[in-house]
């Protein structure tokens, strides 16, 4: 073997070792079953079995819907094979197919929330299949085929469809052909040509591509300008060799025999076959401004490059992650389902197929996702030649997806629990995305209701990605007015390349630094504030330009903006410097800090203070205390306050520990209404029976919700450590508390939603200050 050669084998190798430590640590496997009840008493036991859950079994007799209310049915879907045809590995049998099926499992859970058994049969017989499968109704609310070979599959789920009153989805075969419906209907717009006018030759008579040709034919593709190939050549009229009545439909009245003979003035190839099948000479011959999907795994038709170096006008899709455009069934399958479980689907219609792949479709149309930018890699993707459609990580496919298919599941009348709202369906989807979404949900609600002439945030790192990014939905959903301070000419670039829709003076205002009318005024101001701090006229016109913090708390200063995001850049003091001289503190407050907001599975957690004071003292913390609770209660929150030291109830005496003890004393004495202990260890707050053993006549009753550290280094440590330890759990924060107008500095490491949701919270802020 040649070097190049030799290192694909290594890569080969790596892979292959990396997949098998993956598959068998720290546990063997992929999925588990996790309850989704407690069961830690008796009386937890006698509700969970007997003789408690004999009352949910009564419900399911008397009507069988209960079952939908009472058990997990509604979200439970069957991964089923046998083995007979699975990825590129053929025939392998259903044990050695469970790591495909549990991975299966993984991307429904992952992707749309939907728990999975993955079921291995090991049965050959179609028939006895089918009345395996069928027999397993009342255990799910849908069933996923896998992996089944075809011709069989075809008649397998057939027979399903006609017996169980569940969805029934063949993957390989319609989720494939949704896919590739939604490739071509963009491919072919984006280069105008006309689908009833079109040529498409097909490598490959299997079950995903006779799927795929059945659908894009009720999507408009005329039938007889569709020309099929397998093993034995051309699918033409009167071919006996390897032919069934599936086949027979797609079969040409030609005279050509070969992929070869076939191939000139194709628009489209459509390639479910093998590696290097099609070849160069064949793409030389397609028509002009050729689609190409060449989908075999892991070797396509034709390599991407070897097309690119004969016909520099083509469009290639693969069904490799390596290269653009990848046909991938993970966009649609889990949100299928999703829609499907949700609406009560009787069974998948081809209305509601069609439905999904519009909304794949429409979806490469929209900007980049920001979660799909960092995922990949990729900040400058727009629809067009090598963004044709959207990709596995976005998690707009869930909120697009699922409505569709619930809405075209009831306009086929298939749908036996219609979704009454769709919006409020969207929404929910949102806040399974977004996992910050029921928190933030009432503030989001707010801030869309409140008029834009007093929602005007201003961005200090206006030009940064994902501030652009976070502004874009901002806009969208109608959160606030942005005001952008940045450079006009970068800021129409980035936005172009970032393929936003931003438009300046109708989604946003900028606030140049360069030049702005207002500069003169501004300075002027801040010297006027600061010629007694040390500040002079000269470094007052400097600040003023190369400051973004700076410029807009003076924005809000003079009224010219409600509420400021910043800290995407810097540190929290460089930024809390600025808006200390111009805005300051507000009445009755005599320290700034930083809150947090940890929402994960299990409970919700704020801490404090994280990232302002260094080390406050006890009646600085029994402020920033009083403060966080109030916080807390405006997001609806009851807050359970635990000062953490690492003394437990006085089991040191040291200076950090009488201090959070004496921080306790004063706010008993301030806000005596308070749920508020200490001092205590971290695992005493969390745990209220273990603290009921420490301390039964403990003030705080529950489980602390609200954790106050006695310095910053505690404080920020905790924080980032829980934040990333918990894996799932979300961030909102920092909160700036203490400021006398609606200010939030964030951190470097914020995300998109991040600022989405501090955006909202400084609109409440900025309408909470007008009441």
């Amino acid at each position: 073997m040649d070097s190049s050669s030799d290192k694909k084998e290594e890569l080969r190798q790596q892979l292959r070792l990396a997949a098998l430590e993956y598959h068998e640590f720290p546990r063997p496997g992929k999925i588990s079953v996790t309850p989704t009840k407690t069961l830690t008493n008796q009386r937890d036991l006698a509700l969970a079995y007997s003789p408690g859950v004999a009352a949910p079994c009564e419900e399911i007799v008397i009507d069988p819907a209960n079952a939908y209310k009472y058990t997990a049915r509604g979200n439970l879907v069957a991964v089923i094979t046998n083995g007979t045809a699975v990825l590129g590995l053929g025939n392998i049998g259903p044990l050695a197919a469970k790591p495909v099926m549990e991975g299966k499992g993984v991307l429904f859970k992952k992707f749309a929330g939907i728990d999975v058994f993955d079921i291995e049969i090991n049965e050959l017989d179609p028939d006895k299949l089918v009345d395996i499968i069928a027999s397993l109704e009342p255990t799910f609310g849908g069933v996923n085929l896998e992996d089944i070979k075809a011709p069989e599959c075809f008649y397998i789920e057939r027979q399903l469809r006609e017996r169980m009153k569940i969805p029934v989805f063949h993957d390989d075969q319609h989720g494939t052909a949704i896919i590739v419906g939604a490739a071509i209907m963009n491919g072919i717009q984006y280069v105008g040509k006309d689908i009833k006018n079109c040529k498409l030759v097909v490598s490959g008579a299997g079950a995903a591509a006779l799927a795929c040709l059945d659908l894009i034919v009720d999507l408009g593709f005329p039938l007889e300008n569709i020309f099929v190939t397998d093993l034995a050549g051309v699918v033409y009229k009167g071919r006996t060799e390897l032919m069934d009545p599936d086949k027979e439909r797609f079969a040409r009245d030609t005279d050509a025999r070969t992929l070869a003979e076939v191939m000139p003035d194709a628009d489209i190839f459509l390639g479910l076959s093998a590696g290097g099948v099609l070849k160069q000479d064949m793409v030389k011959t397609m028509a002009k401004n050729p689609l190409i999907l060449a989908l075999a795994n892991p070797n396509p038709e034709i390599q991407p490059d070897d097309v690119k170096a004969v016909r520099g006008d083509a469009i290639i899709c693969t069904g490799r992650s390596d290269y653009p455009n990848q046909v991938n069934n993970v966009l649609c399958f889990p949100y299928i389902f999703r829609g499907a479980l949700d609406c009560g689907a009787t069974t998948i219609t081809r209305e509601m197929e069609i439905a999904v792949v519009h909304a794949i479709a429409e979806l490469a149309h929209a900007e980049q996702s920001d979660i799909v930018a960092t995922t990949y890699g990729f900040t400058s993707l727009s629809f067009g030649p090598e963004y044709l459609i959207p990709m596995p990580f976005d998690p707009r496919l869930l909120i697009k997806i699922a409505p569709a298919v619930a809405k075209a599941a009831e306009e086929s009348g298939v749908a036996t629990r219609p979704i009454a709202d769709l919006q409020a369906y969207a929404d929910s989807l949102q806040q399974f995305v977004y996992r910050s979404g029921t928190f933030m949900k009432p503030l989001f609600q707010v801030a869309k209701k409140t008029a834009n002439e007093l929602k005007r945030i201003v961005y200090a790192e206006g030009e940064e990605e994902r501030v652009l990014r976070a502004v874009q939905v901002v806009v969208d959903e109608k959160l606030a007015r942005p005001i952008l301070v940045g450079r006009p000419a970068v800021l129409e670039t980035r936005i172009q390349k970032f393929g936003l829709r931003l438009r300046q003076g109708i989604d946003f205002d900028i606030i140049n630094p360069d030049f702005d009318e207002r500069y003169r005024d501004y300075w002027t101001t801040y010297y006027e504030m600061t010629s007694r701090k040390g500040v002079t006229e000269e470094y007052a016109k400097l600040e003023m330009r190369r400051r973004h913090s700076l410029i807009g708390s003076m924005m809000i200063h003079k009224g010219h903006a409600d509420g400021m995001i910043c800290g995407t850049f810097g540190t929290t003091q460089l930024h809390l410097k600025y808006i200390d001289q111009v805005l300051g503190k507000r009445a009755g407050s005599n320290v700034y800090a930083a809150m947090n907001v940890l929402i994960m599975p299990e409970r919700q957690l704020v801490m404090v203070d994280t990232h302002v004071n260094e080390n406050p003292d006890a009646g600085q913390l029994a402020e920033i205390t009083i403060m966080a609770a109030e916080e807390m209660t405006r997001f609806g929150l009851s807050p359970r306050a635990a000062l953490l030291s690492h003394s437990n109830f006085g089991s040191s005496d040291s200076a950090s520990a009488q201090k959070m003890r004496a921080a306790l004393a004063i706010i008993k004495e301030r806000a005596p209404d308070l749920e508020i202990d200490g001092e205590m260890h971290g695992d005493t707050a969390l745990d209220s029976k273990l603290r009921h053993k420490l301390m039964p006549n403990s003030d705080l009753k529950h489980d602390a919700n609200l954790l106050v550290m006695p310095n910053i280094e505690s404080a920020n440590i905790a924080y980032n450590l829980v934040k990333t330890a918990a894996g799932n759990g979300i961030a909102v924060g920092p909160i700036l508390l203490g400021c006398a107008k609606p200010v939030h500095i964030l951190t470097p490491s914020a995300t998109v939603r991040r600022i989405v949701n501090m955006t909202a919270l400084c609109v409440v802020d900025a309408v909470a200050q007008r009441v």
